[in-house]
């Protein structure tokens, strides 16, 4: 049995992104801070990213504007805290949710503010950023050009040219439905068809049951997969299989509950075509996939790791048994290095003291632990979150 590195004191997500100096990680995280909150202005400093490494974003409390961004290095395991405020003099605003690095630029998008801000991922300053947007979730790219955004409340997928900030327009994905949150999406991941279409599918994930798939040449939503209620997060694999897990709602929801699930959808036929089944008392959240695309890593209270080509019915594997006697039901984020494979678990523990992240080493394992504290709140509520690889 392994034993994982403990890095931090956080919880939440991360994301594993490549650039073309460096194969780095962004990590979402949200933890708790025992000191109080510091404002007003601050001043700046230079800051020069120490080689390839992992962007951790913490996500802070909701409405608190406490959000924050710092830097691990896996080689020396030192951490740089609150790059973009000590650099850019500013704070990042109100619930960090996601991160995309398209070569040197990383894009952060922070969801309560209604902001993506673009910065230098060697320098951490800010170079421009995309503004307003209502509930900002993920970005994905189609060039350097043009880029979707996805949203919770704007019922509308946001069009944004990266390199100049600005808007272009909105894909409506209005359902007119009064049952759900009229398509709030989410992840997103990309397929080329046998017609040539570029689709891009996203999940819908607030009390929702839907895989939007949008045609990027028109920006039209053009389908729609019907799946479990309330699909958490999105991958697609090397045979082109698209993979999601649903939380299946909550008891007490006014939109009702149901047997949560993990899925696999044929990216051609646009079809379910396996599943595993969980129970009422799973929560299934959270899915990635290592960096050859053969092996998914999901969280169900632990983490769970199944190979793509695993025939009828599916088996999953717990990774650890360390995750499941340490972390309980709180483990938050997951992602894993796509040049190593190495995982990374962000436990939220109780959502009120300080949470953790490990990272489990391949290669040997660690017995030393480190922790580092990060000056940011974490909030209560659950987000889903996940993982995007450029």
């Amino acid at each position: 049995m392994s034993n994982p590195e403990k890095l931090y004191s956080m919880k939440i997500l991360r994301y594993i992104v490549k650039s073309k100096f460096t194969s780095c990680m962004a990590t979402l995280l949200a933890m708790v801070a025992t000191a109080c909150m510091d404002y007003g202005p601050r001043p700046m400093e230079q800051i020069n990213r120490p080689g390839k490494g992992v962007f951790i974003m913490n996500e802070g409390n909701f409405q608190y504007g406490n959000a924050s961004l710092s830097y691990y290095n896996p080689e020396t395991k030192e951490v740089e805290q609150e790059v973009f405020v000590r650099v850019n003099g500013i704070p990042l605003g109100d619930v960090a949710q996601s991160m995309t690095i398209r070569g040197d630029v990383g894009y952060v998008v922070v969801n309560n503010s209604g902001v993506i801000f673009a910065i230098d991922v060697n320098t951490f300053e800010v170079k421009g950023w995309i503004s307003p947007l209502t509930s900002p979730r993920y970005m994905h790219f189609l060039s350097d050009e043009k880029a979707y955004v996805t949203d919770l409340y704007a019922k509308a997928i946001a069009v944004v040219n990266p390199k100049t900030f600005e808007i272009l327009k909105f894909i409506n994905v209005n359902n007119h439905s009064s049952e759900f949150y009229q398509h709030p999406t989410e992840q997103m991941v990309e397929y080329t068809d046998k017609q040539g279409r570029r689709l891009i599918f996203t999940n819908c994930w607030s009390y929702d049951d839907k895989i939007l798939v949008i045609d990027t040449d028109t920006d039209q939503v053009i389908d729609s997969i019907t799946v479990c209620k309330q699909p958490t997060s999105l991958i697609i694999d090397k045979n082109n299989q698209i993979w999601t897990v649903n939380d299946g709602g909550y008891d007490g929801s006014p939109y009702g509950q149901v047997t949560p699930g993990l899925y696999k959808i044929d990216a051609e036929s646009r079809q379910v075509v396996d599943s595993i089944k969980f129970t009422f008392a799973d929560w299934p959240q959270e899915i990635c996939m290592n960096g050859t695309r053969d092996t998914l890593y999901f969280i169900n209270k632990s983490v769970y790791r199944l190979d793509v080509d695993s025939p009828s019915p599916l088996k999953r594997e717990m990774l650890d048994e360390f995750y499941k006697n340490t972390t309980g039901n709180y483990v938050y984020g997951l992602d894993v290095d796509p040049d190593n494979s190495e995982v990374y678990i962000a436990d939220a523990i109780d959502y009120v003291q300080p949470g953790i992240v490990y990272r489990r080493n391949n290669r040997s394992i660690h017995s030393g632990w480190e922790l580092s504290p990060v000056l940011s709140r974490s909030r209560s509520k659950n987000y889903n979150v996940g993982m995007s690889k450029n």
